[in-house]
């Protein structure tokens, strides 16, 4: 219960994220059916035809729009529209697809609205197994019923390894991965990555903290479970500071605005879910607007929660670069 309250929470104020992606090839393949698949948390999928009308959580139906898979899709739940949501959905056509997000609490799908498509397939992902992001169990136990939910996990996996697992799910579900198009999106991230690696060198001395604000807390992202910061501090050398208490789960520590000065910070990557009224809240906070990066309005936004692709991350960085370049 601790754990999908912590999901919840993170969902809420900040989330950004074990076992490795498996695939047909591990022993989970029926070979009688169309479609076959054992996903990452080993549910075994067989069905009599491939799956062409698939509903999809909202950031990974953008990731695999970005696969070549965007006209499979019919609905999509989770974050569409919302102050910071967009990076989430980025390449997404929302008007294509039926929003079967529910209005009750986090997690909640319209069911009726779910079985009027017809899904052949349910796809999610899960940052914290074997919670499933952005359904809680009630819709779950309700679309399990209209047809088998596949699940790409994030949970203990590096940028690369998350990224690659989103491709196997789309491979099997038939998108060409040896496309020119695919091709292009992994010559994109490794410019991107790159141009990370150069800021990073460029920085020096500056420190960078990674965070949120809710209206009573104050949280401080860990880079160290987080796979994109992980990635940007381990293999780019970003100059980001990693909290020492993080709450259970791991992917921020949460203070108290009166102990916001914990961490110093010469500039604040912000999630961008927080959007104007989350900037408006860091502003009038007293603690924290003695941190340097506060009195020298050094805020640069991080897209905590993007599509699982290539493409989406290469942009991603591209776009962190560009706001870092103006803090130099």
């Amino acid at each position: 219960m601790k754990r999908r309250i912590g999901a919840a929470l993170a969902a809420v104020a900040l989330l950004t994220l074990s076992a490795c992606g498996s695939s047909d090839s591990d022993g989970g393949k029926d070979e009688t059916a169309a479609f076959s698949y054992t996903d990452d948390l080993g549910n075994k999928i067989a069905l009599d035809e491939m799956p062409e009308r698939l509903l999809v959580q909202s950031s990974m139906a953008a990731a695999l729009t970005d696969l070549g898979l965007g006209d499979k899709i019919v609905g999509v739940f989770g974050p569409l529209k919302a102050d910071g949501d967009a990076e989430q959905v980025a390449g997404l056509d929302i008007d294509s697809v039926e929003d079967v997000t529910g209005g009750g609490d986090y997690g909640d799908v319209d069911a009726q609205k779910a079985a009027g498509l017809k899904p052949d397939l349910i796809i999610t992902s899960s940052y914290l197994e074997p919670d499933l992001w952005y359904l809680n169990e009630a819709s779950a136990k309700k679309l399990k019923n209209l047809a088998p939910i596949m699940v790409v996990s994030f949970d203990g996996k590096t940028l690369p390894e998350l990224l690659d697992s989103t491709e196997r799910a789309a491979e099997a579900l038939g998108a060409d991965l040896d496309s020119d198009e695919v091709t292009a999106t992994h010559d994109a991230f490794t410019a991107a990555g790159d141009r990370v690696k150069k800021i990073s060198a460029e920085l020096g001395d500056r420190t960078i903290l990674a965070g949120s604000a809710a209206k009573d807390y104050y949280y401080v992202s860990n880079p160290k479970v987080s796979p994109d910061l992980s990635y940007w501090v381990d293999e780019l050398g970003l100059p980001l500071t990693i909290p020492d208490n993080p709450d259970e789960g791991g992917y921020f520590e949460s203070l108290s605005w009166e102990n916001a000065d914990k961490y110093p910070a010469d500039i604040f990557l912000y999630d961008d879910r927080i959007g104007e009224a989350g900037l408006k809240l860091l502003d009038g906070e007293k603690v924290f607007a003695t941190l340097d990066a506060a009195k020298n309005d050094a805020y640069v936004p991080w897209s905590s929660v993007a599509p699982p692709s290539y493409q989406a991350y290469a942009d991603l960085m591209d776009r962190l670069v560009d706001d870092l370049e103006k803090q130099l």
